[in-house]
C-alpha cells in the first residue's frame, strides 16, 4: 500500500514538474518536482531489486544451503540462505523451527 502510494506521488511529482518546465510562468518550482519524483521512483525500483522476499517453498535440487542463518527484520522469522551456483542468485527461505 504504501509502496503504491509512493509510486503514485513520484509519478505525480514529474508530470506537474515537467508541466511546470513547459510552461515559461513558473520555472521555480519544477526542478525540485522532477529531482523529488526520480528519487522516488528509482528509490523504490532499487529497493525492489535490493531486498529480496523470504520464501516458504524449497528451492531447486541444485541450489545449496551457504548454512547462513538471520532473522529477518521484517517478519522477525529466522532466515536460511541458499545459493545457485550457475546463476549466483541467493534465494531466501524462513526456516519453521531454530534446529
Amino acid at each position: 500500500m504504501l509502496r503504491k502510494t509512493l509510486m503514485w506521488v513520484g509519478a505525480a511529482c514529474l508530470l506537474l514538474g515537467l508541466l511546470l518546465l513547459a510552461s515559461a510562468g513558473t520555472v521555480l518550482l519544477a526542478p525540485q518536482l522532477l529531482v523529488l519524483g526520480v528519487v522516488l521512483l528509482l528509490g523504490l525500483a532499487i529497493e525492489r531489486w535490493r531486498y529480496k522476499r523470504v520464501h516458504h517453498a524449497r528451492p531447486a535440487p541444485h541450489w545449496q544451503d551457504t548454512g547462513e542463518r538471520f532473522v529477518d527484520p521484517e517478519s522477525g522469522q529466522l532466515t536460511a540462505v541458499y545459493f545457485d551456483p550457475a546463476t549466483a542468485e541467493r534465494h531466501y527461505l524462513g526456516v519453521r523451527d531454530a534446529s
